[in-house]
């Protein structure tokens, strides 16, 4: 008598199977097309950058007296700003209003967790840079941009833990206060670090400036344009900008609160 085989019965792969690197991926694809789809996010994230850009290129209030132009010096600033708005307020507003509306209490039954969601949000930044990065970078080099090639490896470090370090302080806020709380802090540190944080102008050192060469706003906009303008790297901001992406991680990790 022939035998009949048995029938497998082993469950399809699901969310709870899926390996974490999928778990993180498929968070960062939904958060990559919540943003780019937002109008309000966009206009954070591009439109006001390119105002800024076009404004600082056209007034020349950025020429630096050594041969290098507003928009050389305005460039690495804007994307600096880029990775402001789409790391700290786009992720923290975002994050903030998720929590309001009980998103985030869903996301926290599924094995996602905290460092998921983190890694999730830091991979949509990465997307909707390359998109930020690739419009600022054409509409700049329309202008008059002239950037040091040989920097720009220099350049995506940077930006890479730029990233990381503003999508956890934007993460910190929103899973630590409450959202109408993360709104209005979000914006005003977009402001605050943009206009006078060292992303757009630059710090010069000195002992009254000291602090402020601390901020990773300063660390990442002198970062990069050192690396653009000089084609070097700069060590110190580079430390300081890997302290706060490790602090903000650890502090996201340890306090965000899913409720």
């Amino acid at each position: 008598m022939t035998e009949t085989p048995l029938t497998d019965f082993t469950p399809a792969e699901g969310p709870n199977q899926a390996s974490a690197g999928r778990r993180i991926m498929a968070q960062g694809a939904y958060e990559t097309r919540t943003t780019l789809s937002n109008g309000e996010q966009l206009l954070v994230a591009l439109i006001l950058p390119i105002m800024a850009l076009v404004a600082l290129s056209v007034t020349g209030v950025l020429d630096d007296g050594q041969g290098h132009s507003s928009v050389d010096v305005a460039v690495p600033g804007i994307f600096a700003l880029a990775v402001l708005s789409s790391g700290l307020t786009g992720q923290g507003i975002a994050t903030g209003f998720d929590r309001r509306y009980g998103v985030l209490t869903y996301l926290s039954t599924t094995p996602l967790g905290s460092l998921g969601l983190l890694l999730g949000k830091i991979l949509a930044v990465m997307m909707v840079l390359v998109v930020q990065l690739i419009v600022l970078g054409s509409i700049g080099g329309f202008l008059g941009w002239s950037p040091e090639w040989r920097g720009t490896v220099f350049a995506l470090i940077f930006i890479l833990i730029g990233a990381v370090a503003f999508t956890g302080i934007g993460l910190f806020i929103a899973g630590t206060v409450r959202p109408e709380a993360t709104l209005a802090l979000t914006n005003l540190l977009w402001v605050v670090l943009g206009a006078a944080g060292g992303i757009i102008f630059p710090i010069s050192m000195g002992p009254a400036t000291f602090i402020l060469h601390l901020l990773p706003s300063t660390a990442l906009g002198n970062g990069l344009r050192t690396a653009l303008i000089d084609g070097e790297l700069a060590l110190t901001p580079l430390l300081v900008l890997v302290l706060w992406g490790a602090v903000a991680v650890a502090g996201t990790v340890r306090w965000f609160k899913w409720r």
